[in-house]
C-alpha cells in the first residue's frame, strides 16, 4: 500500500537533507517514490510559492497568505500527490498541512479551528500517513538559514514568530501517534541515524 510521508520543521532544521535520506532509504527497498515540496510542487503551485515567499511593495495580509498556502496545497494534492498514491508510488513531502497550523496559526495567530475548517473544506480527511518533525531551537535554525543566503519574506520574521511556530509544532507532534520527533540539533550523522531508526520502526509496524 502506498504511503504519504511528510517532513516538517523550521527553517534550518535540515528538511532537504532528511528528505534525501528518506527517499534513498525507500528506493533501496525497491519502492517507487515521488518527491514534493510545499508551497509548490506543480507549475501553478510554484507560482503561488513565489507570491508567498517574495517581498512585495504591498503588505500581504495573513489571511491572504493562508489562502495562498491552501490554494497551492490543493493543486499539489489533487494534481500530483493523489495520482501518485493511486499509481502505487510512495510520496515524500517537504512540508504539508502542519506548516499552515504552525506558521499561520501559531506564528501569525490565526485561529487553529478556522485553519482546520479550511483544510476540511478543500481537502477533507486527506493527510500524511507518517510525519517526521525535525525540532530545532529557532535561533539556531535562523542562523543556519542566514548562512544559505538571502532570507525570503517569511524567514525575515522576528525570532518570537518562530518561537510561537515551534511551540505549535511541538503541540501537534505530541498529539499525533504517527509522528516521530527528531532532534535536529544533532550533527548530520546523528539526525540521519535517528530518522532511519524511526523509519525502520514505522515500516515494521506497517507489516503487522
Amino acid at each position: 500500500m502506498s504511503q504519504f510521508i511528510v517532513i516538517e520543521g523550521l527553517e534550518g532544521a535540515g528538511k532537504s537533507t532528511v528528505h534525501a535520506h528518506v527517499v534513498a532509504w525507500l528506493q533501496a527497498r525497491g519502492i517507487s517514490v515521488v518527491n514534493t515540496r510545499e508551497p509548490g510542487g506543480t507549475p501553478l503551485a510554484e507560482r503561488m510559492r513565489d507570491l508567498v515567499k517574495e517581498v512585495h511593495d504591498e503588505p500581504m495580509t495573513m489571511e491572504a497568505e493562508l489562502l495562498l498556502m491552501y490554494a497551492a496545497r490543493v493543486q499539489l494534492v489533487r494534481n500530483r500527490i493523489q495520482p501518485a498514491l493511486a499509481a502505487d508510488c510512495w510520496v515524500v513531502g517537504d512540508r504539508h498541512d502542519w506548516s499552515s497550523l504552525a506558521y499561520q496559526g501559531g506564528g501569525r495567530g490565526i485561529d487553529l479551528q478556522l485553519i482546520r475548517q479550511i483544510k476540511q473544506a478543500v481537502l477533507g480527511d486527506f493527510g500524511p500517513d507518517f510525519i517526521l518533525y525535525l525540532d530545532l531551537d529557532p535561533a539556531i535554525g535562523l542562523a543556519r538559514a542566514q548562512e544559505r543566503g538571502k532570507l525570503d519574506r517569511i524567514e525575515q520574521e522576528q525570532l518570537s514568530f518562530f518561537q510561537r511556530t515551534r511551540a505549535t509544532y511541538l503541540a501537534l507532534a505530541a498529539a499525533e501517534p504517527n509522528c516521530r520527533l527528531i532532534d535536529a540539533s544533532l550533527d548530520e550523522e546523528g539526525v540521519k541515524e535517528a530518522v532511519l531508526t524511526a523509519l525502520e520502526q514505522w515500516f515494521v509496524s506497517l507489516a503487522k
